[in-house]
């Protein structure tokens, strides 16, 4: 979930090899500033668990480990999204949660659970 629905931003190209070992890139225009989120898919088992990388093309060192599973339940699902990051970004853990429960919601609207 990128783009003007979770921020104000622009998406210039997506490019996805959505296979294990296949990469991402979601390059996008934020301000002046150009931004390239780009990862790999390390884990692909549908319908319960997302496993990738993830990692900001201007930032050195930033490779971390996103990890998301979705669990079957009576009325629908819970997803249970952890993102797993260095310990030097730790300034960045509230933003960086932050950030994924915005695009959570925009997902849950989306679905119509909103």
């Amino acid at each position: 979930m990128i783009g003007s629905a979770v921020r104000d931003e622009e998406v210039l190209r997506l490019a996805i090899d959505a296979r294990v070992g296949g990469t991402f890139s979601f390059f996008v225009r934020r301000g002046a500033e150009e931004l390239d989120h780009v990862g790999t898919y390390l884990e692909i088992d549908r319908p319960r668990r997302l496993v990738f990388t993830w990692h900001v093309d201007k930032e050195e060192d930033t490779l971390s480990r996103v990890t998301v599973e979705i669990t079957p339940r009576d009325t629908g699902c819970e997803l249970t999204l952890t993102h797993e990051m260095d310990a030097k970004w730790a300034e960045y853990a509230s933003r960086t949660e932050q950030g994924w429960g915005t695009m959570l919601d925009v997902l849950v609207r989306a679905v119509g659970q909103g």
